[in-house]
């Protein structure tokens, strides 16, 4: 005869435990940045999407552990559903999400690779959010940086680097009809600096831009239509 006084306190403990019994599904990336490979252990996995809080290693090439950075609701869309695993460590690419959950490159320009961890869904109409990690060279480390994050959560997704003109760009929207474009400026130990903003109103035809330049920190603007 089955003890269902033992089985009930057996279940009730597994469920409080929930994942950590069963370990969790791991992604490996191997080909985002120069120096590091990363390995994402995720709480949570559907078919078509993981998420939830989630563990990213970094790794040098030579396979040697370098530092674990936490993300409370990291995020996985699959473009195509997949079975996921809990027994085998999944290869990872860019191609198989709709946004990227490890974004590597250097995003303050000092000449060393800086790091973005996908955070949920917080920017400009439930986009990918993402915290961003710059890589202190005293301290050997990953060090989070307020200023790059609030502007990789603000916005539309992860911000886009141009290294030619060393800016920073992003994109939100209004509505249908208003779209901003803006660039910030990295100034070398002191912060970043909105310097452009763009302005489409596509609400009438023809439609309406709106630029502002901050030139010898001053702002001009230009208005036009097309």
């Amino acid at each position: 005869m089955i003890n269902t006084s033992l089985f009930y306190k057996s279940l009730s403990a597994l469920m409080l435990l929930g994942p950590l019994c069963f370990g969790q599904y791991r992604f490996a990336i191997e080909n985002a940045s120069k120096k590091y490979n990363t390995e994402i252990d995720v709480e949570e996995c559907l078919t078509d999407q993981c998420r939830y809080k989630a563990n990213v290693v970094l790794f040098n090439k030579n396979g040697e552990k370098i530092q674990t950075l936490v993300s409370d609701d990291l995020v996985l869309s699959f473009k195509e559903k997949f079975k996921p695993s809990k027994v085998n460590v999944i290869p990872f690419t860019s191609e198989m999400v709709y946004e990227s959950p490890v974004v590597f490159g250097d995003f303050n320009f000092d000449g060393t690779e800086d790091v973005a961890i996908r955070n949920g869904n917080g920017g400009n109409y439930g986009s990918a959010s993402y915290d961003v990690y710059v890589f202190n060279s005293t301290q050997n480390q990953f060090v989070p940086s307020k200023e790059l994050t609030e502007i990789a959560s603000s916005y539309q997704g992860m911000f886009e680097v141009d290294y030619a003109r060393r800016r920073l760009i992003t994109y939100a929207r209004s509505g249908a009809s208003l779209h901003y474009t803006y660039e910030y400026q990295v100034i070398p130990n002191k912060g970043i600096d909105l310097v452009y903003e763009k302005i489409g109103d596509v609400s009438e035809e023809p439609s309406k831009i709106t630029i502002k330049e901050k030139i010898n920190n001053k702002w001009v603007v230009k208005k036009s239509s097309k």
